[in-house]
């Protein structure tokens, strides 16, 4: 036995078998799965079944929709959709803004006497609801954020009493306009940035807690600002009621607007039910307090003919136009330089008139004043409703984000 596992072992057919293969040799393929008709089907069923539903799953029945009965919670739908009525409504109403303040100028200029109803209270009376309901679009934390924004409020502030003073002189040069319109025209660049400011950036879906404390700031400011800038500039010195300005300026701006900011605050529910009426309130505010404006000083604005109209309305063209310009210039977003554009632009023409009157001899001085409060309402108006179609694209994101 061994001598034959020996010869075995030498043989060269023995040897050749034992040799390992050559390592140039492709690897060996895999062999090809065989497919049964058995291990197809469970193939796929296994494939299928990774589905939420099967292949061949049996149809569901489809469950009867169920429409609420007008009983109950189910009222909430009813009135969810009174709701969306009452805000197309109201959309529309703000979008035709301009059409508004035109239509009351035009009344108040051409048949006065319908404006005969207006009181003063009931002008302080609208205004303040206006800025209440302003207040219910801010939180506190919008108004610490205006706070916190001092580039946008020192550039309001500087270009508020710098572009509509020199704007008013360079204009009154170039007219060649009399003196009494002159100094009209440089006492009404001086003043403040007006409540309707507030109200139009309200509707122009601007910074609103910015437009709220730009106009306390340059109100308060007044008192030294105006009379400085008017003795400068027209020669003549006109002294501002401090006090009374302060209290005017407390009570129909800052504490509405801290009473609304308030209710939105705490009172969300309340303040949606009435946020929806709150824009037409404020656009049928706005045209009252225009036509009026009017109403009263319709003989002398059609007794002074294209020069003073031309001098006011280039006036506040450069108002609104410098204004945006140059925040754009200084960095500042869009929403932002919108606002300070609209308060710049905007002045507070009743207390022109009320200074011409008191300060001025000649009466045709309040003349600029007057056509200036509907000037700068039209302007606004008509810039409101086109940048109230056209969000910013920052503001846009955020309110998809929201």
């Amino acid at each position: 036995m061994m001598e034959l596992t020996t010869a075995k072992s030498h043989s060269p057919i023995y040897a050749l078998l034992r040799r390992p293969p050559p390592s140039n040799l492709p690897p060996p393929r895999s062999p090809k799965p065989h497919f049964s008709p058995i291990s197809f089907k469970l193939n796929n069923f296994q494939f299928q079944s990774q589905f939420r539903k099967p292949l061949f799953a049996a149809p569901t029945p489809r469950r009867p929709e169920l429409r609420p009965t007008l009983c109950g919670n189910s009222s909430n739908a009813v009135t969810a959709e009174k709701r969306s009525w009452i805000e197309a409504a109201g959309e529309a109403v703000s979008t035709a803004f301009p059409v508004w303040v035109a239509l009351g100028c035009l009344l108040g200029l051409l048949r006065p006497s319908s404006f005969n109803w207006v009181q003063p209270k009931w002008t302080v009376m609208g205004i303040t609801l206006t800025m209440l309901g302003m207040g219910m679009t801010l939180t506190f934390d919008d108004l610490r954020s205006a706070l916190a924004m001092p580039k946008e409020l020192f550039a309001g502030f500087f270009l508020q009493y710098s572009i509509m003073p020199l704007s008013a002189y360079i204009v009154s040069k170039l007219l060649n306009l009399p003196s009494y319109y002159a100094a009209g025209l440089i006492l009404v660049g001086c003043c403040p940035g007006g409540t309707a400011s507030n109200i139009v950036t309200y509707i122009a879906r601007g910074n609103v807690a910015l437009s709220v404390l730009m106009t306390a700031a340059s109100t308060l400011s007044a008192v030294v600002m105006t009379p400085f800038l008017t003795a400068k500039l027209a020669g003549q010195y006109v002294a501002v009621d401090a006090a009374g300005l302060f209290m005017s300026t407390l009570q129909v701006v800052l504490l509405p607007v801290l009473a609304g900011a308030f209710l939105n605050q705490y009172f969300r529910g309340l303040v949606k039910i009435v946020s929806p009426v709150m824009p037409p309130i404020a656009v049928a505010t706005v045209a009252i307090l225009c036509g009026n404006a009017i109403a009263q000083s319709s003989s002398a604005i059609l007794m002074s003919g294209q020069q003073a109209v031309l001098a006011v309305a280039l006036l506040h063209t450069s108002g609104f136009f410098f204004g945006y310009a140059l925040s754009r210039m200084l960095g500042i977003d869009v929403s932002s330089s919108r606002t300070i554009s609209i308060e710049v632009g905007m002045q507070n023409s009743v207390l022109g008139v009320v200074l011409a009157t008191q300060h001025f001899g000649n009466p045709l001085t309040a003349v600029p004043c007057a056509v200036s409060s509907v000037c700068h309402s039209i302007f606004g108006s008509a810039l409101a409703g086109i940048w109230r179609r056209d969000i910013p694209k920052k503001d846009r994101d955020e309110k998809q984000d929201a």
